[in-house]
């Protein structure tokens, strides 16, 4: 099938998002850090899928196809911790687990993602170039919520998100769709393979 979209290529990322209650917690969390530290207003997500070029129709038309692919599973927050660049300033850490990762390579499969590090699943805090206040920032985090430690939520929503990273006012971002996980009972996440593991 030949594409007619004709519109320039964009970054793209896929996100992985908190139901309603816990992203208004993670949000929350979010405000106190920019009210002390600064730093854009984004949303409470973790990052499926890194940021990729693709033209808009392409991208809408392989979330669908990839979300079929997951079914909705488990995050759990293992710990607070802080980062070395602009996007990874202060972010909760969330355990790695088969599944959580089985859902990012799956997901970066379908939209032809090739990792350059190790998936490290988290949840970004607060945006911003921290020198010295990076860790007073950390540990405001146990200020504002002290039992976020060992928080478990259901990943039941992948989002596709217009993201240019060289945007960090990310006045640029954008929400463009939305695919909703579905359960199945037969769930051959690897093809046939899954089936002698059952």
């Amino acid at each position: 099938m030949e594409s007619t979209d004709q519109s320039p290529e964009e970054v793209y990322s896929v996100w992985a998002l908190p139901p309603a209650p816990v992203r208004d917690r993670f949000r929350r969390i979010m405000e106190g850090l920019r009210a002390a530290h600064g730093g854009p207003a984004f949303e409470p997500h973790a990052t499926v899928v890194g940021d990729f070029r693709s033209r808009r129709s392409a991208a809408i038309e392989v979330l669908p196809a990839a979300a079929a692919g997951v079914q909705p599973y488990t995050a759990r927050v293992t710990g607070v911790a802080r980062g070395s660049f602009f996007y990874q300033c202060v972010y909760l850490l969330l355990e790695a687990t088969p599944e959580v990762v089985a859902a990012s390579d799956h997901c970066c499969g379908h939209f032809g993602y090739k990792r350059k590090t190790p998936y490290m699943p988290h949840v970004s805090l607060l945006y911003g170039d921290l020198t010295d206040e990076k860790e007073e920032a950390r540990k405001k985090v146990d200020e504002l919520n002290k039992d976020i430690c060992g928080l478990e939520f259901e990943i039941s929503e992948l989002a596709l998100y217009r993201t240019d990273t060289a945007d960090k006012s990310l006045e640029s971002w954008e929400l463009v769709e939305v695919a909703v996980l579905k359960r199945s009972d037969w769930f051959p996440l690897y093809g046939d393979s899954a089936v002698s593991q059952v």
